[in-house]
């Protein structure tokens, strides 16, 4: 009598425990995240900031033509074929991750004086849930051009967001394709006559020694924004001048570093010559479509 008096309640309750159980397992897979849920750790659903278009960077040694190193860093004409190779090959920039940074450097040394050639590539991923990787990046970019303090770009607030070169004007830049893009005037790879002999006086120790047209200035026919700088500098032995163009495609940011020593301090090395060429390297890069 005993036994079937309890068999009833322990039935109940079995049927009561089976029933919290099936609840709660209904709960955990609907909730955020779902199965993949880890102690921790944010659940599925919960997704960053949105990646950017490039996923990987090139060989930075092998990217730049053999035609533009040559016209970059001209050699004497008694070099050999040998010792041309063996410059023109370039020397990779060491790095601790390849999949996020890459470069290469150059240098010609001639009894006048010496040119340096450097190309970086940088690939900016975001790691802020709210903040897509070229939105990073265009924080990046808008450092370094304030850095520089590049006219009508340092305004813009690197916080922000806000690109450099669409501060410069009333409206937004178009953002997109080289459809989009604004072209500047033309900068020639050769050096113009009214420029030739360079610009500037190689009095002082550094400064932006350039006329109107070559003066540091965003650029507009480069990636969705760009800028080049130009300095003049001396020193005891000679004067230089150090040219930078920095633009950014999407989440990332391509540097390129081209300066001319001279050990005469008589002949200033020409803005237009310098810019002409390292813009013309940027423009071949940027057509590359250097990531994917």
């Amino acid at each position: 009598m005993q036994r079937r008096a309890y068999a009833p309640a322990a039935a109940l309750a079995a049927a009561v425990l089976t029933t919290a159980l099936a609840g709660c397992s209904g709960d955990s897979a609907s909730g955020p995240g779902g199965d993949d849920s880890k102690p921790g750790q944010l659940g599925a659903s919960a997704s960053g900031g949105a990646p950017g278009k490039y996923h990987s960077l090139p060989e930075p040694c092998g990217y730049v033509s053999p035609a533009t190193l040559r016209r970059m860093l001209p050699g004497a004409e008694d070099e050999s074929e040998e010792e041309a190779e063996r410059r023109y090959r370039g020397q990779a920039t060491i790095t601790y991750d390849t999949d996020r940074r890459v470069g290469c450097r150059w240098k010609l040394e001639t009894p006048e004086g010496t040119r340096h050639l450097t190309v970086d590539f940088e690939r900016v991923v975001s790691y802020q849930t709210d903040l897509s990787d070229e939105d990073r990046a265009r924080q990046l970019y808008a450092r370094l051009a304030t850095a520089a303090n590049i006219p009508a770009a340092a305004s813009a607030s690197p916080s922000t967001g806000t690109s450099p070169s669409a501060a410069a004007s009333a409206g937004a830049k178009p953002q997109g394709g080289a459809g989009d893009r604004k072209q500047s005037a033309p900068v020639s790879g050769a050096p113009t006559p009214s420029s030739t002999a360079g610009s500037g006086t190689p009095g002082g120790s550094a400064g932006k020694g350039t006329d109107a047209e070559l003066a540091p200035r965003v650029l507009d026919d480069l990636g969705d924004d760009a800028f080049v700088d130009d300095e003049l500098a001396t020193t005891g032995t000679g004067v230089h001048r150090d040219i930078k163009v920095v633009f950014r495609s999407s989440n990332v940011l391509v540097t390129i570093t081209y300066d001319q020593w001279s050990t005469d301090k008589a002949h200033i090395p020409s803005s237009a010559d310098l810019q002409g060429k390292a813009h013309a390297l940027a423009r071949e890069l940027d057509a590359g479509h250097f990531g994917n």
